[in-house]
């Protein structure tokens, strides 16, 4: 009756200390005034989202949580729920943490504990299959385990649906891109090179963030510690059963555990003194920490099984890493080509352009003696009524002797083949 009383004189202290403190923040709102609207001030940026739980049983439900109510349930920082921000661009990653892994892969963004999935709730197609597929699993999979605890299960399903997603991505690019590139390849003009260039820009990010979850996937590989920082399950159970054995092998002042008395009435006269106390709470803070160093032992010996969960999804991302680059080759390979061909045509009117250049001195002499001789000059050229004619004759020959001199010069410089 007492405890109930304390609990009744802390709830009304507890309501009169909200009562005050939203009083206070009200005073202050009313003091600073509106501020800028696009600006949060301090205290307000924890508002409540919606998000979807689902428990080990596969059943879902919506829930409006603030972020702070997410921390203290999962044993959080703030850095890493900052990651499950849509606000936020971020990378994929997977967080392994003491009683929670956080993960952020594409428009999956979700923190999975050892009983239940904490899902951002989004209208994506990524989400919402995630959910319902989860779902399905967990339901079908009650009575007939499939060996992988429920952590794993969770993450399976958000690298299963990640890779899918950016594999499919990638096959539309696919079918996108080589018509475009062969078309380039066939005609060369501004259209088809600015579809080429939207389409490699399109390319290099998918294959970022293709990069980024093959890394992250290797990254959890290399590590044995965070691999076995993910065992959850694990860690729970040996919690459990770690405070169940202390509580029951823990002597009383008589000598007695407390397994064996709990049913027996408890005295005032045993109870313990500070002294007692004081050397019990150094006994379980060794125990815990011997506790603590044992788990971490078993779960370097027993990360096999999430390594192999690792390897196989890292060997679907890396094949759809290698399609990617694959493409980018033939880019380049086309690029390579188009420069080739323009080169080419460079070349054919740079030939053009001296062949042109040799006529016109060639020429540039005929009209010189032309010229010279149209002027009233005193010759006996002109004295014989087929003077001139000859004056041309000769004179073109010349001009044609020097024309092919040249050319024979071009080709003895292999300037361009005839």
């Amino acid at each position: 009756m007492a405890e109930e009383n304390g609990q009744f004189v802390f709830t009304d202290f507890q309501e009169s200390t909200s009562a005050r403190f939203n009083t206070d923040v009200q005073a202050n709102n009313n003091f600073h005034g509106p501020g800028l609207p696009g600006l949060k001030r301090r205290g307000q940026g924890h508002g409540s989202r919606s998000w979807i739980k689902i428990d080990e049983h596969g059943n879902s439900k919506i829930l409006e949580l603030d972020k702070a109510t997410v921390m203290r349930h999962c044993a959080l920082p703030a850095r890493d729920l900052r990651l499950l921000d849509p606000k936020f661009i971020y990378p994929s990653t997977i967080l392994g943490r003491e009683q929670a892994i956080v993960v952020n892969l594409e428009q999956i963004r979700c923190v999975i504990t050892a009983d239940e999935v904490i899902l951002m709730n989004s209208l994506d197609g990524c989400v919402l299959q995630y959910e319902s597929e989860l779902c399905k699993r967990l339901q079908t999979n009650k009575d007939q385990p499939d060996g992988l605890p429920f952590e794993f299960r969770a993450l399976e399903l958000a690298l299963e649906l990640t890779c899918l997603s950016l594999d499919a991505q990638v096959k539309e690019l696919e079918l996108e891109i080589y018509p475009v590139l062969d078309e380039l390849a066939s005609s060369i003009n501004t259209l088809n090179l600015e579809r080429v260039r939207r389409l490699k820009g399109q390319l290099l990010a998918l294959t970022q963030r293709v990069q980024k979850v093959c890394d992250e996937i290797e990254h959890l590989m290399d590590d044995d510690g965070d691999m076995a920082e993910m065992y959850l399950t694990e860690k729970k159970q040996r919690k459990e059963d770690f405070l169940n054995n202390d509580l029951y092998d823990q002597p009383d002042i008589f000598g007695k555990n407390r397994g064996a008395a709990r049913s027996a009435p408890i005295s005032p006269v045993s109870s313990t003194s500070g002294v007692q106390k004081l050397q019990r709470a150094f006994s379980n803070v060794s125990s815990s920490k011997y506790g603590s160093f044992s788990a971490s032992s078993n779960g370097q010996e027993n990360i096999d099984q999430l390594e192999m969960l690792l390897e196989a999804y890292f060997v679907v991302i890396d094949s759809t890493l290698n399609k990617l680059l694959s493409l980018k080759e033939y880019i380049d390979d086309t690029e390579d080509l188009i420069n080739i061909k323009l080169g080419t045509v460079q070349n054919q009117l740079i030939q053009f352009e001296l062949l042109l250049t040799a006529a016109t001195f060639v020429a540039a002499i005929f009209a010189m003696v032309t010229g010279v001789f149209g002027m009233n000059l005193k010759t006996t050229v002109f004295n014989d009524p087929d003077g001139f004619n000859w004056v041309l004759i000769i004179t073109g020959l010349f001009c044609l002797v020097l024309y092919i001199a040249f050319l024979i010069y071009f080709k003895h410089k292999k300037l361009f083949p005839l």
